[in-house]
């Protein structure tokens, strides 16, 4: 019986992007870069922040300023990563929903950790009480690391766990544990990129209104 859901957080609770890439084009335009339309930070997201910078500037890693402007990203977001993000319509009724059922909940990112839990601790605190992002201490996904942190700290067995992610990092990550995942197509991959990364119709949801009646019945039909 499923008891404990592993969610991620950018593209699946919360709706990061325009704050995302308001950080890289400031990061940009400091060293007089061209910045990057918020389609583009779209397709770049999912492998952490360090992996987002390398995808938007020349020579990626190779390039000689790339500790630099990752740090400028860094440091702005860090003060501006509240200032258009929100959760997804429909988010806070299902996990006030979950939390009443008896659901153990996580988020595991690959944001880093700081902001990981600062926004945790401004929008979810109600519900959900382990939040782990980018560490020296642990291994991003899609290494299994973090969710194996959160079922440690909730004292969950993976056996019972889901997890629910937006992207085909947050699909490897769940097969690494192993775990089952629900993809959702409100967030940063479109349903045609999910399927082609191996999600399932019956796996797939649209809105946060159709998870519960999913995990009534899980695992469903294929």
């Amino acid at each position: 019986m499923t008891d404990t859901i592993i969610f991620d957080l950018d593209g699946t609770l919360l709706d990061t992007l325009e704050d995302l890439t308001d950080s890289v084009n400031y990061a940009m335009e400091q060293f007089h870069l061209r910045t990057r339309t918020i389609e583009e930070v779209r397709g770049f997201v999912g492998n952490g922040v360090a992996k987002l910078i390398e995808r938007c500037i020349p020579q990626g890693t190779q390039n000689p300023l790339y500790e630099q402007i990752l740090a400028s990203f860094k440091e702005h977001y860090a003060l501006h990563c509240e200032d258009k993000t929100r959760p997804y319509e429909g988010i806070m009724e299902l996990l006030a929903k979950l939390s009443e059922q008896g659901y153990h909940m996580a988020i595991v990112s690959n944001k880093f950790d700081g902001a990981v839990k600062q926004l945790n601790e401004k929008y979810f605190k109600d519900y959900i009480s382990v939040a782990i992002g980018e560490s020296a201490a642990v291994k991003k996904k899609p290494a299994p690391d973090t969710v194996y942190q959160a079922l440690l700290e909730l004292a969950c067995d993976a056996s019972q766990a889901v997890y629910v992610g937006d992207s085909e990092v947050d699909r490897q990550t769940a097969g690494n544990v192993p775990m089952p995942c629900v993809s959702v197509t409100w967030g940063f991959r479109t349903r045609q990129q999910l399927m082609e990364a191996g999600a399932a119709d019956a796996y797939m949801i649209k809105s946060p209104q159709e998870l519960l009646p999913l995990l009534r019945h899980f695992p469903p039909e294929a």
